[in-house]
């Protein structure tokens, strides 16, 4: 039976201010409940129907969480999803420590202040895809343990972590170990066209604005993704989340190249 306290605290967490000062956050869906369960992460509640937990007791009982089995329409009212699934769960917020020596002989994300939820999440599937683990975050950026981007990650928040970090001071840092930094931008080159490194910083700026100016000048080089064919007209710009997939790809396919 779930206790009013239980409802409230699940539904706290929709605001990042109580995942901060509860040290929580909320996960959705059988498959990303699984992944928390397997993960490093501590899973401290799950609230399931019936049927799931009966599929997927062992998995509750190996960890010892503390659970609730609930009706459907319980879960409905708990749930943060528009189409409610057969559990949920609240985990223990991570605390990552950024040592700038770990960005070494790897490729890193940098996200200068983008915004949607669902792009965040998107970029970390894709950074999970390409095997890379970590992200560092403007303070600006949107929330990775927002529930919408929890969601959106499909398991990938359990593999990729990411720091949020003041750029202002941490990007002379990172630049002091001779990584390479890049930046998609407009006027960019054609990063089909530009050599690329297996190691270095690629960032990625807000929704509309791109990156920060501040950031540009500390470039080492821009990348544009170029449109087809060039002489017509296109839209405006990718989507940020789309355009690291690309980036992303191109990166890891050089790489590749050059074993």
């Amino acid at each position: 039976m779930l206790s009013t306290n239980k409802i409230k605290l699940i539904k706290s967490l929709a605001l990042k201010k109580h995942r901060i000062s509860e040290g929580l956050f909320i996960a959705e869906g059988d498959k990303l409940v699984l992944e928390m369960l397997d993960s490093a992460f501590t899973v401290v509640y799950i609230a399931a129907t019936k049927e799931w937990f009966d599929d997927e007791k062992k998995h509750v009982l190996a960890k010892s969480t503390e659970f609730d089995i609930v009706n459907q329409k319980e879960l409905d009212r708990l749930s943060f999803q528009k189409s409610p699934q057969n559990v949920l769960c609240i985990v223990q917020l991570p605390s990552y420590q950024l040592n700038i020596q770990d960005l070494k002989q790897q490729l890193t994300l940098v996200l200068d202040n983008v915004q949607d939820p669902g792009n965040l999440g998107t970029i970390l599937r894709v950074a999970d895809w390409f095997g890379i683990e970590q992200i560092i975050c403007s303070k600006d950026t949107a929330d990775a343990f927002n529930p919408k981007v929890v969601q959106s990650t499909m398991g990938a928040i359990c593999r990729v972590k990411t720091y949020y970090e003041e750029l202002n001071a941490l990007l002379p840092q990172m630049k002091s170990l001779g990584l390479p930094l890049y930046g998609t931008t407009l006027d960019g080159d054609n990063i089909y066209n530009t050599d690329l490194s297996n190691e270095g910083l690629i960032m990625l700026g807000n929704e509309s604005k791109g990156i920060n100016a501040e950031w540009i000048k500390m470039l080492d080089k821009k990348l544009r993704i170029p449109f087809y064919p060039e002489e017509k007209k296109r839209s405006e710009s990718l989507n940020v989340a789309v355009a690291s997939a690309i980036v992303c790809a191109e990166f890891r396919r050089r790489s590749n190249l050059q074993q």
